[in-house]
């Protein structure tokens, strides 16, 4: 995670001089999980806009945290810029797919919940979910899939806890437009 530092200090820096510093000063300590609140709170406070990439940036380091249940709906209230961006952050529950249609093994019940789609080519990352028991969805993601524009294929798999390699390899992948675009 040495580079998550660099993107932590400059989601900081969206924020005015003495939140700013209180974000990172969460980092230097280890409180990742009250400076992502803190970083949520004072977007939402100062109407701050930002990117759709940077909302996905914010959700995937939420994720890395285990703070992204609970901030997702903070998240998606941000002010957005507006602007084209290559990511948009997608968490939409009610699109779940079954995993077994991507050709994975359909004995492991695993679910697809769509997370971060691609703008420029279609991809889309999702987290790889179990039913519980109970009927809801495993509180933490078993693995990373970026999938098919179709989202019928999943073309890579990441293993839990690599949210953030995930989220690099679908910008690494989609930085070049693909088929013309």
């Amino acid at each position: 995670m040495t580079d998550d530092v660099v993107v932590w200090n400059r989601l900081a820096a969206l924020l005015p001089g003495a939140e700013a510093q209180e974000i990172k000063d969460c980092w230097n300590i280890g409180e990742q999980e009250a400076g992502l609140g803190l970083l949520v709170s004072g977007l939402l406070a100062h109407q701050v806009p930002v990117s759709e990439t940077v909302r996905a940036q914010i959700s995937v380091l939420a994720e890395d945290w285990g703070e992204r249940e609970s901030l997702t709906p903070r998240i998606l209230q941000c002010r957005g810029d507006n602007k084209p961006a290559q990511l948009k952050l997608i968490e939409h529950a009610d699109d779940i797919v079954n995993e077994s249609a991507g050709g994975a093994d359909p004995d492991a019940a695993n679910l697809l919940v769509p997370w971060i789609a691609c703008t420029r080519c279609g991809h889309a990352l999702m987290r790889v979910h179990t039913r519980e028991r109970w009927g809801d969805l495993s509180c933490l993601a078993g693995n990373y899939v970026i999938t098919s524009p179709e989202r019928d294929a999943v073309l890579r798999m990441f293993p839990a806890g690599s949210a953030s390699a995930a989220f690099a390899t679908l910008l690494a992948e989609c930085a070049v437009p693909t088929n013309g675009r």
